[in-house]
């Protein structure tokens, strides 16, 4: 059966509760798929919504393939439109799906209403997940690619940098999607990086990095309080400066030197 985009939007209702702005541009989903890289292994996609993706994902040959949504009407609909993979398609919360495999990669048209959890999720499975596609609000993207020294330079960005190389690829405007959100979206693609290991106690890390952005007009020496810094790094320049002053590196360091005490 061959579905036009037409028919997918008027047969899958979008639901504002679940945040769904379903992509129409053919153009802007090809461009999205063929920026996976990874495709031998398993790719999971999250919010099909329409199949925009879904379909393009299929005709490229993926190793191993699931989509997994909340909406059980875009569910059916993948289901009874793609028959032959309709053992693909899980009605499922991908926050509370547990991956057995090793590996896994993910792409996807992300509920704006969740997004943030979902990159908290591939943080904690960091050493599953190899290569992540997306299409998030444009406000979130610039928040997980920027740098040290920008206002948008947050949790997500350190704790994510940490682990994963990220590129931002594109900005979509609001007019390519039913219905149009009120804001820009972007694609980005965080890539596993070679780190296995932070020199650094890892959930120290993230609670070290959640408290400095946490009163992030603050300096460290003030933002770090509620974690007892040893006497030594008590002591450390470093803390005069804000959360958002310090590099990745620079936030594993601290870390370490908290978790040992610091001692020369």
């Amino acid at each position: 059966m061959n579905i036009t985009t037409s028919d997918k939007l008027a047969s899958v209702k979008p639901k504002k509760h679940l945040g769904q702005h379903f992509l129409k541009d053919e153009n802007i989903a090809q461009k999205i798929v063929d920026s996976l890289a990874e495709r031998n292994g398993l790719v999971i996609e999250i919010g099909p919504g329409t199949g925009v993706l879904t379909k393009h994902l299929l005709q490229a040959g993926i190793g191993e393939f699931i989509a997994l949504d909340v909406d059980a009407e875009s569910i059916e609909y993948l289901k009874e439109n793609y028959p032959k993979q309709s053992d693909q398609f899980v009605l499922k919360d991908f926050l509370k799906f547990n991956v057995e495999q090793e590996n896994y990669s993910v792409i996807g048209n992300f509920p704006y209403n969740i997004s943030s959890q979902l990159f908290f999720k591939f943080w904690e499975e960091r050493n599953q997940v190899e290569e992540v596609v997306c299409m998030i609000q444009k406000e979130v993207a610039d928040r997980i690619s920027s740098k040290e020294g920008s206002k948008t330079y947050g949790i997500l960005s350190v704790l994510l940098q940490a682990f994963f190389d990220i590129d931002y690829l594109f900005t979509v405007p609001p007019h390519v999607f039913q219905p149009p959100p009120k804001v820009d979206s972007a694609v980005i693609r965080l890539r596993r990086n070679k780190i296995q290991k932070l020199d650094c106690d890892e959930n120290l890390f993230k609670r070290v990095v959640k408290a400095g952005f946490g009163k992030r007009r603050k300096t460290l020496r003030n933002a770090l309080k509620d974690i007892n810094l040893p006497e030594a790094v008590s002591s450390l320049d470093i803390l005069n400066s804000r959360a958002e002053q310090l590099t990745v590196a620079q936030f594993i360091s601290l870390t370490s030197k908290i978790s040992i005490g610091w001692k020369q």
